[in-house]
């Protein structure tokens, strides 16, 4: 039954191909029987499967993707060199001792402070859904330090050095001062925005391939597409559409119908079909200010405000002191499980307290919650570099197919 639905999809899908590219592609089209066993060895083109080849596909792609983007560098050789110009000064500034040094240092650190966000929040949206989640590895894990630290020192003006790579209270004790919710959300402001904006950056390589394959003529050999287009088919059979089907087309409409209120909508909420609303705005060929700052505004603003809010409210202090003592009262494992978290809670406080130039207490690796932490990111981030080499080697697989049939119709 399965495979009678995938040569219908594919039956269905070549055809609106041919006629939207006309007779020309039809000497290069590829069968139905060939477009199932190229789709059968590229799901199987994994590490785990084929680990020799996929790496071996992997290092060709990445030669190819590099010779590209070289080629595209050259043609604007001159911004490159401009760049590289500025770049150098600076540099140059930079290591010239004198009274600006200081400034240019603060300029230095704040701009790495700010790319370091938005490298990950790039990372966490690419990839249509398959992207590294880095707000639950790296930013909600600093707000919540941030947030605990000013509960803690009741203030927000921790010592720079060394934050923010290191969370210290200020050496004067702050009294009779209430901390709020506002105050700690404008301490994580620019870290949380440029994440946000990363994500929004994030979100363009779909819109950009559902584009360029509007305007070009729907290419047969784009799987990527193909979830967009079988949507496309469903409208005419909603009998047989799933939920998941029918929350995928009213994510597509309300984009289609209400224009940049219905991006920034979808783009202020956590929308895991959001990639959905990029293909659609890229299909319908909406402009490409409208889609991004609407993307923008939605993802690291609103969003942003409302994920920094959650995370505050829930490590509050009082809120979070009653959620470890709830832990207690379950069953077999409650007691358990609640001493590790109050002893992990001592340790943030003492290190918050703790005089500035003294290193952290050894038995802080030792706490079973921070060895739990640190594997699971090391393993998230073990799978997203496994999905990235066999992406590349699945790119290169039909790369392959797809020169091989250009030759066989030019020889014909």
């Amino acid at each position: 039954m399965g495979e009678t639905s995938a040569q219908q999809r594919y039956q269905r899908k070549g055809g609106s191909a041919k006629q939207a590219n006309g007779s020309s592609m039809i000497g290069t089209a590829p069968t139905l029987e060939e477009k199932l066993i190229e789709k059968s060895e590229r799901e199987r083109l994994v590490v785990w499967r084929q680990p020799v080849t996929t790496l071996h596909y992997f290092v060709r792609e990445c030669g190819i993707l590099g010779r590209e983007y070289m080629v595209k560098l050259w043609r604007y050789k001159k911004m490159v060199l401009l760049i590289a110009m500025i770049v150098g000064s600076y540099y140059a500034a930079y290591r010239t001792p004198g009274p600006h040094q200081p400034l240019l240092q603060s300029i230095a650190k704040k701009f790495w402070w700010c790319w370091w966000w938005l490298w990950l929040g790039i990372l966490s949206s690419v990839g249509l859904g398959t992207g590294l989640h880095t707000f639950l590895l790296y930013l909600g894990p600093h707000i919540a330090s941030v947030t605990l630290a000013a509960y803690s020192c009741n203030s927000v003006e921790f010592p720079s050095p060394p934050y923010p790579d290191d969370i210290l209270c200020p050496e004067e004790e702050v009294l009779g001062k209430e901390m709020s919710i506002l105050t700690i959300m404008s301490k994580v402001r620019l870290e949380a925005f440029m994440w946000g904006a990363g994500t929004a950056l994030g979100e363009l390589p779909p819109y950009f391939m559902a584009r360029g394959a509007r305007l070009s003529g729907y290419d047969p050999d784009d799987e990527e597409m193909a979830e967009f287009e079988e949507l496309q088919r469903l409208k005419e059979r909603p009998e047989d559409m799933s939920f998941l089907d029918r929350a995928k087309l009213s994510v597509e409409k309300l984009v289609e119908r209400v224009g940049f209120f219905g991006i920034l909508a979808c783009a202020s909420i956590p929308n895991p079909l959001f990639d959905l609303a990029g293909i659609t705005c890229g299909h319908f060929l909406v402009p490409f200010w409208t889609f991004f700052g609407a993307t923008l505004i939605g993802k690291a603003i609103i969003k942003m405000h409302i994920q920094k809010m959650f995370v505050i409210i829930a490590f509050n202090e009082a809120l979070l002191a009653r959620a470890v003592g709830l832990l207690a009262l379950l069953p077999v494992v409650g007691p358990k499980l609640e001493q590790p978290f109050k002893t992990f809670l001592e340790k943030q406080r003492k290190k918050f307290h703790r005089k500035p130039g003294t290193g952290a207490s050894g038995q802080d690796h030792a706490n079973i919650l921070a060895w739990v932490f640190e594997k699971l990111i090391l393993l998230m981030i073990f799978y997203f570099v496994l999905s990235i080499v066999n992406s590349f080697a699945q790119s290169y697989h039909k790369r392959i197919h797809k020169r091989n049939r250009e030759r066989k119709a030019a020889q014909d």
